[in-house]
C-alpha cells in the first residue's frame, strides 16, 4: 500500500478533505445513553467518550475489538548538541527491545489486547540539526508522513501511536514554541532526565532553532523545519486514522506535538482524538490546554513509547462496555421516573 500523497501540499489537501463523524450514529448513541439504567450523567466522562467513539465508528452500540499500537523510531541530528541524557545509539537498541517484546509498551499493548507494530525510520541517517537548517527536506518529511500513513491498519478500530528517538523532546519543545509562542523555557523539560547544565543547553538549543526558522505558515512547515522522522510518522498515522474514521488516543508530549502540527494546519484535524494521559513532562499540560484535550489519566509517566495512551485503551473499553452492554430501563423493567 502506498500513501495517497507525494507532496506536503497534497498532504494538506487530504487534511482539509478528511471526513467527520457519522451524525446519525452519534445521535443514536446519545439517545441510547439517555435510556440506560443509571441516573443521568452518572458515568461522567465515560458517557461522552462512548458517544464520541460511536460517532467516529458509525455504530451506536460499538465495541473495541481490534486496537492497534504503533511505535515509530527516528534519530535527531540535534542530539549531538548534548540535549539528552542518553547517546543516539540507544534508539536502535530500544527498537531491538521492542522487536523482542521486552519494553513497557509491549506489556501494556498485550494487556490491552492490542496489535503492536514497530517502524524504525532511517536510524543511520539522523535528521539535520535544526539550529543550522531545516530538520527535514520536503522529500524526507513526505516519506516519514507516508510511513505513518501506511502503517495504520484500516481494519483497526482504535489507534495509539508512540515514539522512540533520542533528542525528540527537544524537537517537540521547539515545535510547541514555534506553534504557540512563549519562551523556550516554557516548553523545554528534562526529557530523559538531564541535569541542570544539560537542561540549560537544551533550552538554548530550542530557542536557537525556533529563531533560526522564524515565522512559519502552518504546522506542516513547522514539522519539516523542527521535527523528526518519527514525529512526522506519528502525524501521518493520526491523519490516516482520520481518513479511515479510526479514533485515536494521544500519548505524551512528543505525540501531542506531532498532533499539534496537524491542528495548526487544518482546524478540527484532531476531532477524532482524545488525550490518553498527561505525562510528567512539564509542558505537556500546557500543550494539552492549547489543543483543548483534557487527559483521561495522570500517572506521572514520562516514558513515551505510547505507554500512557495504551493504558487508556482499557478506560475507553470500559466506557463502551457500559454503553453497549448495559440494559435500558425498558429492557430491565426498571422505572425511569
Amino acid at each position: 500500500m502506498t500513501a495517497p500523497f507525494t507532496t506536503l501540499d497534497e498532504f494538506r489537501a487530504l487534511l482539509a478533505a478528511a471526513p467527520g463523524p457519522d451524525t446519525a450514529a452519534r445521535t443514536a448513541a446519545e439517545e441510547r445513553n439517555g435510556q440506560l439504567t443509571k441516573p443521568p450523567g452518572a458515568l461522567g466522562r465515560l458517557e461522552d467518550l462512548s458517544i464520541w467513539y460511536a460517532g467516529w465508528r458509525a455504530d451506536p452500540r460499538p465495541r473495541i475489538t481490534a486496537p492497534q499500537v504503533i511505535v515509530f523510531a527516528g534519530n535527531h541530528g540535534v542530539a549531538a548538541r548534548g540535549v539528552s541524557a542518553f547517546p543516539a545509539e540507544v534508539t536502535a537498541q530500544m527498537v531491538a527491545n521492542f522487536d523482542a517484546g521486552g519494553a513497557a509498551i509491549n506489556q501494556l499493548a498485550r494487556e490491552a489486547g492490542a496489535r503492536m507494530d514497530v517502524h524504525a525510520l532511517d536510524l543511520d541517517r539522523p535528521t539535520a540539526d535544526f539550529t543550522a537548517g531545516p530538520a527535514m527536506s520536503e522529500a524526507d518529511c513526505v516519506a516519514a508522513l507516508a510511513t505513518g500513513w501506511v502503517a495504520v491498519d484500516p481494519a483497526s478500530d482504535l489507534l495509539v501511536v508512540g515514539e522512540m528517538g533520542i533528542g525528540n523532546t527537544t524537537s517537540a519543545a521547539a515545535i510547541a514554541m514555534a506553534l504557540y509562542g512563549g519562551a523556550a523555557g516554557d516548553w523545554t523539560g528534562r526529557g530523559t532526565g538531564v541535569d541542570d547544565t544539560a537542561l540549560s543547553v537544551k533550552t538554548a538549543v530550542v530557542a536557537e532553532g525556533v529563531a533560526r526558522h522564524g515565522p512559519v505558515t502552518d504546522g506542516i512547515e513547522v514539522l519539516a523545519s523542527l521535527g523528526g522522522r518519527e514525529v512526522a510518522a506519528m502525524a501521518g498515522a493520526i491523519a490516516a486514522a482520520r481518513a479511515h474514521r479510526i479514533p485515536v488516543l494521544l500519548d505524551g508530549f512528543i505525540c501531542c506535538a506531532a498532533a499539534a502540527t496537524l491542528a495548526e494546519t487544518q482546524a478540527g484535524a484532531l476531532d477524532h482524538t482524545v488525550a490518553g494521559h498527561q505525562s510528567a513532562e512539564a509542558a505537556h499540560r500546557a500543550l494539552l490546554d492549547r489543543l483543548g484535550k483534557p487527559a483521561l489519566l495522570s500517572l506521572g509517566l514520562r516514558l513515551g513509547e505510547g505507554s500512557g495512551a495504551a493504558l487508556a485503551i482499557t478506560v475507553l473499553k470500559g466506557a463502551l462496555a457500559c454503553h453497549s452492554g448495559m440494559a435500558s430501563f425498558a429492557e430491565a423493567g426498571v422505572s425511569d421516573a
